[in-house]
This record gives C-alpha cells, sequence and structure tokens, in this order.
C-alpha cells in the first residue's frame, strides 16, 4: 500500500488525485475545523488532525511513525496561498539588507514545519502545489535571514532530494479552466533520480493547448464543460435544480442586478454596455477601462458614463444611488467585473468569489446569472471524482461549498502527475 499525509488538506479535493492512483491518504492536517470535518467524511480511514501545523508538528510525526513501519510514499502540502505575492520583492530585499525589517505575511512561513515533517518522515515523493507567486515570495528563516521561499525549500530538501519547481496553466492539461499554479515536486528513489536527471522535470506532456496540434488536443472550454446543463435563473423559484443535482444552483440577483445582467452581451461587460432606449439604441457611449497613474498603479477609469450621451437614458451599466438624494454614479469595478464569461475560451481561475456577480469574469455566458455551485465543481473537475459535500447524510452549506471549490487544486492535475510518478516508479 502508498501512504501519503495530506498538509493544509482543506477538504480534501487535492487528495482525489492521490486516490485514483491507489495512494491512500493516512494522515491529514487542516487548520478549519469546518473543512477537516468534510475531509473525514470522504475519508474515513484518515487520521484527522486539526489546528496550526506548527503545534501539531510533532504529534504528526509521532502517530505516523508508531502506526506505519515504511516512509510516506507521498507528501502532499498546498499552504494557504493568501500571502504569497511578488509586490516589491526587490525593494524587500534591499530595505532587509539596510537593516529595515519588512513586514511579511507570517503564513508564509508555514513552509518550515512543512519540512520539518518531510525531513523527519523522509518521504519517498514530495509535491507541494500553490500559486505561482510563490516563486517570487521571501520569508525570514530560522536565523532571521531574508530568503526566497523556493530556494529556501531546495536548499532544505538538497542532497537527499532531486526536483524543481515549474509554472504550469491547468488548460493545458484539459481542465476547462485557464489556472495558474506552482507545482514543485521532489524525489529521493532511484528511479526518481534516473528520471530527473534525463528529464529535468517530474511533470508529465502537456495534453492540451490554444490550438489542436498533433501533439496536444485545443483545450477544454466552457462551452464543452457545461453548456448542455439545464438552464436556471437568478430569480427566485427558478435559481435551483434539484431534479438534476442539488448543487446547481445559483444566488438571486436583485432587479438592477439584473437589468444590467441581462444586457451584457457573451464576453463583455456590463461596464460597456450601450443604450437600449428603442428610440435611440446608441451605441457609441465611451466604454470602461483602466490605466496606470502617475505612481504606475493601475486604476479602473471612474468618468465612465451612466447615461447615454446621445439621449440621455440610463445605460444598463452598474451603478449605486445615493439614499437620500437619489443620485446614481458609476459603481468602483474593474472591466472584469460583472463580465460574461466566452463559451469558446476555458474560464478564467475560480476563486471563492465565483459566486459573486461583482467577481472577475464569472457571469454565465448567455443565462442571467452567476457560475452555479455545481458548474463550478466541472469546471474544478471535481465532478469527476467520487467526493460528496455532505456530512452524516446531511449536505454541508453552500459557502463550504464554495469555499472549497475556489481554494482547491483541480484533482485531475493532481491524479495526473501522479500517474506519471507511478509510471516512473514502475519503470525498472
Amino acid at each position: 500500500m502508498r501512504n501519503a499525509i495530506s498538509l493544509f488538506s482543506s477538504s480534501g479535493i487535492g487528495d482525489l488525485g492521490l486516490q485514483a492512483n491507489g495512494i491512500e491518504t493516512v494522515v491529514a492536517c487542516e487548520l478549519l475545523q469546518e473543512r477537516m470535518n468534510l475531509f473525514q467524511a470522504n475519508y474515513p480511514n484518515a487520521k484527522c488532525f486539526c489546528g496550526d501545523i506548527w503545534n501539531l508538528t510533532d504529534e504528526i510525526i509521532d502517530y505516523y511513525t508508531a502506526n506505519f513501519s515504511d516512509a510516506p510514499f507521498m507528501i502532499l502540502a498546498t499552504p494557504p496561498c493568501q500571502g504569497m505575492s511578488s509586490n516589491g520583492m526587490g525593494k524587500m530585499l534591499s530595505d532587509f539588507r539596510k537593516g529595515l525589517r519588512p513586514e511579511l505575511d507570517e503564513r508564509n512561513r508555514l513552509i518550515i514545519p512543512t519540512l520539518n515533517i518531510i525531513k523527519r518522515l523522509q518521504p519517498e515523493w514530495v509535491i507541494l502545489e500553490n500559486v505561482a507567486n510563490m516563486q517570487n515570495t521571501v520569508i525570514l528563516n530560522e536565523e532571521n535571514e531574508l530568503v526566497n521561499i523556493i530556494e529556501y525549500i531546495k536548499a532544505q530538501l538538497s542532497g537527499e532530494y532531486v526536483g524543481t519547481d515549474t509554472v504550469i496553466d491547468c488548460a493545458d492539461y484539459g481542465i476547462p479552466q485557464r489556472r495558474k499554479r506552482l507545482l514543485t515536486v521532489f524525489s529521493r528513489t532511484d528511479n526518481g533520480k534516473k528520471h530527473f536527471t534525463q528529464h529535468g522535470t517530474f511533470l508529465p506532456e502537456r495534453t492540451h493547448a490554444e490550438r489542436e496540434n498533433m501533439f496536444t488536443k485545443k483545450w477544454v472550454t466552457v462551452r464543452d464543460a457545461i453548456e448542455a446543463l439545464p438552464p436556471i435563473s437568478s430569480v427566485k423559484g427558478k435559481n435551483v435544480d434539484k431534479n438534476y443535482n442539488p448543487p446547481h444552483k445559483v444566488p438571486l440577483l436583485d432587479d438592477k442586478k439584473i437589468f444590467w445582467v441581462e444586457n451584457t452581451p457573451e464576453g463583455n461587460t456590463a461596464f460597456n454596455n450601450q443604450c437600449i432606449n428603442p428610440e435611440c439604441k446608441f451605441q457609441g457611449n465611451p466604454i470602461h477601462g483602466a490605466k496606470r497613474d502617475e505612481s504606475g498603479i493601475n486604476r479602473y477609469n471612474g468618468d465612465t458614463p451612466i447615461y447615454c450621451e446621445k439621449c440621455g437614458a440610463l445605460l444598463p451599466r452598474p451603478y449605486v444611488e445615493d439614499p437620500k438624494t437619489g443620485e446614481k454614479r458609476l459603481m468602483k469595478g474593474y472591466t472584469s467585473a460583472y463580465k460574461r464569461m466566452s463559451w469558446d475560451e476555458p474560464a478564467s481561475t475560480l476563486t471563492q468569489n465565483f459566486q459573486y456577480a461583482c467577481s472577475d469574469n464569472k457571469l454565465h455566458p448567455t443565462q442571467n446569472r452567476v457560475l452555479s455551485l455545481y458548474e463550478g465543481t466541472v469546471i474544478q473537475t471535481i465532478s469527476e471524482y467520487p467526493f460528496s459535500f455532505r456530512i452524516n447524510g446531511k449536505p454541508v452549506n453552500d459557502g463550504l461549498i464554495r469555499d472549497t471549490i475556489g481554494e482547491s487544486v483541480p484533482p485531475r492535475v493532481i491524479d495526473l502527475l501522479c500517474r506519471n510518478i507511478i509510471n516512473i516508479e514502475s519503470n525498472d
């Protein structure tokens, strides 16, 4: 049996890729109890540790060594990504060298206890998954030195392990979503070291590309993924199809937002909607946009009109209204807000906000609504694997489903990677 330890496991979506390859998660660690409960419901045989990994490191190691004689086959770790950022890294390093201590996100240092577990349990394989900006993130190490997090990982694992970090686009592996992620993979096995020497990577070959060619298929699009699903609406009574699938549901939108959305063409934003006055229908009103100010900061336009420049009618563009005077003004937002997806492209990255109309590019291509929870599982490839959003027979709340989808790695990515690892180990 190939055993795995899952760190920062959330609800266990990444572990579906392990499970598909006969790798059993026997230990998991997650900070949030709600996520851990859902993980436990789907992986009832796993020992679950809920809490801060800094405090649980010894318990995790002691439990594994007491119950398993062999080293883990794999450790999968997906540390929180909210603190990963490349913003001002050069200035940060410069200031640090001048003796100025920068303000750093402590969550980035969670890699330290992660590596302590790896070094003490010596798994045969290590998979670290995170946002692409992890490559440019700096942390304070145990000696209070400012170091690049990837260089720190490589230094900690050097000698025993070989491997490297690679940014991928999930669309290149058949996921109907443009989601860039950083996969950092290490191995200490003989076959792993031999393969890495020959190929310089552990990642499988890409299966898809923007344009089909003799080596790859065309990207999977939103149309491919969800066009055939039953239509629903943001109107009360029509916002869920329980007979098809209970999570095929969307939040309600008020009349004002439906007015904006129903007049928004596929692939465009409501901020660019034109005049719908039947006696005018002027299509030349200035569209919304963004530009960099004198400080180099990208800011959205604040002067985009909400009234037709030809007839003066209110345009179906996002606005806010003063409760006292009734005066209307443009709502703050970038051109990706209140924007419809395009049928014939992969979706943009799903986040925990994908069910908000104001989120980036998350309106359904033609229906007047956002993506349903079930559509989120399809675009994230969760629906392809045996996973239940129920605990003790009862469905979990919509917020947990939404957050689980938005913060997870598409399981097909981990599935394909583990499949490649199994093939490497099978090549004697």
